[in-house]
């Protein structure tokens, strides 16, 4: 298998440069655009800033990596090893003064995503996979964390960002699932998925993701003990809609629950 010790540093020095270019601008924006003009699609200076600073690290020590960013696009398309970076995910928040917007990496191998990292520079945490096993580390304390049982989807904890994402007829299948849960909570940004990797939540389920929006947290929340899958169990690498699950049983539930299905 190959040694993934030394990207796993590298993941951290992307980390902390994105950090860096990101923290002078928090809750002291010049502006912000939108990226479309029919939607308010957020970018800022920071998240532009951050996403440079990766890719130049990048490309500097892995010169032969692909790279696919949110803001800047791919790089070597056809290269086997892929790092997927979205600068902040959660710009609505980071806007807004919200603290629940993070730094997104991943390395994906031969299209599978192997290592993976959240970030969040103003509160001082991060959540990663090492490949093997996952970790979270504050105030320079680093231990590992896993996921939680939870044998009955009527005792879930569910997180979602909005429910504006389910459109159309994911809209019912959502509401659906909110009716069957103990509790759904709303805003959590990437910080959710974070939380079903530490044990503090069960489940997240969410539409409209990108790849970037998702890569980073398969290899953390599978390491941890639990599922990441779309909403017909397959493969989630891709985003669209996304489950995330600590305990592979309420995944199994919750796909029940959701599975798209031939009209």
């Amino acid at each position: 298998m190959q040694n993934l010790a030394p990207d796993v540093l590298l993941m951290h020095r992307l980390a902390d440069v994105a950090g860096d270019a990101i923290l002078p601008h928090f809750r002291a924006l010049d502006g912000v655009e939108s990226k479309q003009a029919a939607v308010f699609d957020p970018v800022t200076a920071a998240d532009r800033g951050a996403e440079a600073a990766m890719r130049t690290l990048l490309e500097r020590e892995r010169p032969s990596d692909g790279i696919l960013g949110e803001e800047y696009g791919l790089a070597r398309e056809a290269a086997t090893r892929r790092w997927i970076l979205d600068p902040i995910d959660g710009t609505r928040a980071f806007v807004c003064g919200l603290p629940t917007w993070g730094v997104l990496i991943a390395l994906v191998v031969d299209g599978r995503a192997r290592i993976g990292m959240m970030a969040q520079p103003f509160v001082g945490e991060r959540f990663w996979s090492d490949g093997e096993r996952a970790y979270m580390a504050r105030s320079g304390a680093v231990r590992p964390i896993a996921t939680r049982r939870c044998p009955r989807l009527s005792e879930a904890t569910l997180l979602a960002t909005t429910p504006d994402m389910f459109e159309g007829d994911a809209g019912p299948r959502f509401a659906g699932l909110t009716a069957a849960v103990r509790a759904t909570r709303y805003g959590t940004d990437c910080y959710g998925y974070a939380m079903v990797a530490a044990g503090q939540a069960d489940v997240v389920v969410e539409a409209k993701l990108a790849t970037y929006d998702i890569a980073a947290f398969i290899p953390i929340i599978e390491t941890a003990g639990g599922r990441v899958t779309d909403w017909s169990g397959g493969d989630a690498l891709a985003g669209g809609r996304v489950i995330a699950a600590g305990d592979p049983h309420i995944a199994e539930a919750v796909v029940a629950f959701l599975a798209d299905r031939p009209a």
